[in-house]
């Protein structure tokens, strides 16, 4: 169990933001699936840039059950202040920095884990977030910018003295990206140095290894990312096993079906018909991954052009129509 300020996470299972992953279809359905809470997708700082459409989604929680983690990014202690401030205006119950992202387009901003590279910068910027809103501030970093410069201990004593709330540590640097192993006993030794708690991220994919994990760091919570793509179901199998030492079943054809559907409307709903096809494409592309039938049904799938054709070609992979109807 984890708590948040007043929140609390029973399983401590989170879903980590990722930008053009995690919007609100499927933070929805990961929550409804076991996490105990669903990270935004980073929002940028600059409030100019709000009246997008792509922005505009990001900031779309309807329906979402508390706690709200709205993530930020940017590298202007007043303008991250005022983005918190607008944030929780609009719903948002958590509000989480990003100096973890290792995307170029982030780090060419001087933000993400760019801002790993200037301690006095972070400080400053933690303060004047933490300040600006009544609602937890949490903060989400990796181990440095390389092997070189690791400074994941520093980061964390400056976060605790500014009053962040929880801290999640991605187990690698930023020179890193996702490959190479993840870094576990990096993450141990800032749990072992701070009183406020810390959460395990990187490579998470199964509920063995969840458990692995939170033995060899002795993390408070573990946040889950590219392994619940295609696969939201992991947060419940992962809570079992973490209670009770046994695996649920795998999800039947008829529930994998049931819940794609759902994103993939959800994901209509959201971005419309021309946009919401396009973005559901690399969805359907995980959930279907381990499908026997999937190289024969994804070209089809894929050439799809509208929803109705999307989805009737998705259920045919599925078994759930007739699959003559691929080609109709």
């Amino acid at each position: 169990m984890l708590r948040i300020g007043d929140h609390t996470l029973p399983h401590g299972l989170i879903l980590a933001p990722m930008a053009g992953v995690t919007d609100r279809p499927f933070r929805l359905l990961c929550r409804r699936l076991g996490a105990d809470m669903a990270v935004s997708e980073m929002v940028t700082a600059n409030t100019r840039l709000w009246h997008t459409p792509k922005s505009r989604r990001r900031m779309d929680h309807e329906g979402e059950p508390d706690p709200v983690s709205v993530q930020i990014a940017g590298a202007e202690p007043a303008m991250l202040a005022e983005a918190a401030r607008r944030n929780v205006d609009n719903g948002a119950r958590i509000i989480d920095i990003n100096m973890g992202c290792p995307a170029k387009k982030v780090c060419n901003r001087a933000a993400g884990s760019a801002l790993l590279g200037d301690e006095i910068l972070v400080g400053r910027i933690l303060e004047a977030v933490v300040a600006a809103v009544d609602v937890p501030v949490t903060l989400k970093i990796r181990l440095g910018l390389d092997r070189d410069r690791l400074n994941a201990l520093g980061i964390a004593r400056i976060a605790e003295q500014s009053g962040i709330r929880a801290l999640a540590v991605h187990g690698r640097t930023r020179a890193c990206r996702f490959t190479g192993p993840v870094d576990y006993d990096a993450i141990a030794a800032v749990k072992r140095h701070v009183s406020i708690p810390v959460i395990a991220n990187g490579d998470i994919t199964t509920p063995e290894q969840a458990r692995t994990v939170l033995e060899r760091t002795g993390a408070d919570a573990l946040m889950i990312g590219r392994a619940a793509q295609g696969r939201p179901w992991i947060f419940r199998e992962t809570a079992h096993f973490l209670a009770t030492g046994e695996h649920l079943p795998a999800p039947g054809a008829d529930e994998v079906s049931t819940l794609l559907r759902e994103h993939l409307e959800g994901l209509y709903a959201l971005y419309g018909e021309h946009t919401g096809v396009r973005v559901a494409r690399k969805h359907i592309g995980w959930y279907l991954r381990a499908h026997p039938d999937a190289a024969r049904f994804r070209p089809g799938i894929m050439a799809a052009e509208d929803s109705c054709t999307q989805m009737r070609r998705v259920q045919a992979c599925l078994g759930r129509i007739d699959g003559e109807a691929m080609a109709a």
